[in-house]
């Protein structure tokens, strides 16, 4: 296991530089949001964005205009710190049952995951499906999003700690098998309510996606003081339980050597990680690109970073990461996610209130 760490350190250098991806970037189509914090399409609907603002709404777009309001949630929704609404999935069967789900913050700072069907033309509230009841005020985790059999997920950040700091998981949930924080889960909302865990040892898996071709699984996890991170499941081994390290190790080095590894599940190393210079501080995971608009760009991984506002990309491979990454020109100012639509075009939102396509 040291051997595979020590190997990743080695890879482990500076990004490389900006100037082959200029083909391609990402262009303003719309703005005016009050801190949008996700976006995205119901399947087999491309000409619908919704667009998540972190107060507990979320707005419909059409041509680069809101038309709507899908959910307004807002006076339920603990939106300081790090919580708000942090993300919507659609359900596969979206158009047959209508059911959504969002991720958000009550106004206690506890974590709900909420089933909504739309009801003639209006969001009703189906039920709670997952409660997770939460100290601090940071590190929510929040991303939602279905795999192709239809099975949930979401992923918790460890809980943080007081007034998001220190950074190093006191409490030591990441690697606590009986605590729901520093995990990623899944369910089939249509056949139980009982949660799956499929992963665990994570800071804050802020953002997370499945590759549409392939159904592997692509996680941005936040790093603290030195290493941020893309790390990468195949498909066929997404269901059995994997340990991604956190907080025994940040990237590949090791960090608290007093929160021993549990030995449960698999150990997996990043398949990328970067440092603090140039301004980083947060990874912004993102997807891989299946759309037809940007040809040059199909197979590549995209991934920002939100206080650099830099954005990369690099070939997504059957193990990973295939080739090195490779900045893209120009920056994507406080960028805090990426999303796609029904089409697999690529999409970005920033706490300015602006989505950005990829073009």
């Amino acid at each position: 296991m040291a051997t595979l760490l020590r190997a990743l350190a080695v890879v482990s250098v500076a990004l490389a530089a900006a100037g082959t991806a200029g083909a391609y970037g990402f262009e303003q189509v719309a703005d005016g949001f009050a801190d949008p914090t996700y976006v995205t399409s119901a399947p087999g609907d491309a000409s619908t964005l919704y667009v998540v603002e972190r107060r507990g709404d979320i707005k419909v777009v059409r041509g680069g205009a809101v038309v709507g309001t899908l959910l307004d949630i807002s006076s339920q929704v603990w939106a300081e710190g790090e919580g708000g609404m942090l993300s919507v999935a659609f359900h596969p069967r979206y158009a047959q049952n209508h059911l959504f789900y969002v991720d958000f913050t009550d106004l206690d700072r506890d974590t709900h995951v909420a089933e909504y069907r739309v009801d003639n033309g209006a969001a009703v509230l189906v039920r709670d499906l997952f409660f997770v009841e939460q100290v601090y005020p940071n590190h929510k985790g929040g991303q939602l999003q279905f795999d192709r059999e239809g099975r949930l997920y979401v992923g918790m950040g460890d809980g943080g700690s007081q007034d998001g700091n220190p950074q190093d998981d006191p409490d030591n949930q990441a690697q606590n098998l009986s605590s729901k924080l520093g995990k990623l889960w899944r369910v089939d909302p249509l056949r139980s309510t009982t949660w799956q865990m499929v992963a665990y040892g994570f800071r804050n898996p802020w953002r997370f996606s499945f590759d549409r071709s392939t159904g592997d699984l692509w996680l941005g996890d936040v790093g603290a003081g030195t290493f941020e991170e893309a790390d990468f499941r195949k498909r066929a081994d997404i269901g059995k339980l994997a340990n991604f390290g956190w907080s025994h190790f940040e990237g590949p080095s090791v960090y608290n050597r007093q929160f021993p590894l549990r030995g449960k599940g698999k150990l997996v190393g990043p398949v990328w990680t970067y440092g603090h210079s140039t301004g980083n501080c947060s990874i912004i995971g993102g997807y891989v690109y299946r759309g037809t608009a940007v040809p040059k760009a199909r197979g590549r991984y995209f991934f920002g970073d939100y206080c650099s506002g830099l954005v990369w990309q690099f070939r997504a491979g059957p193990k990973g990461r295939a080739s090195a990454p490779v900045r893209l020109d120009g920056t994507v100012p406080n960028l805090v996610s990426f999303g796609q639509d029904a089409n697999g075009e690529l999409y970005a939102v920033t706490f300015d209130g602006v989505l950005y396509e990829l073009k």
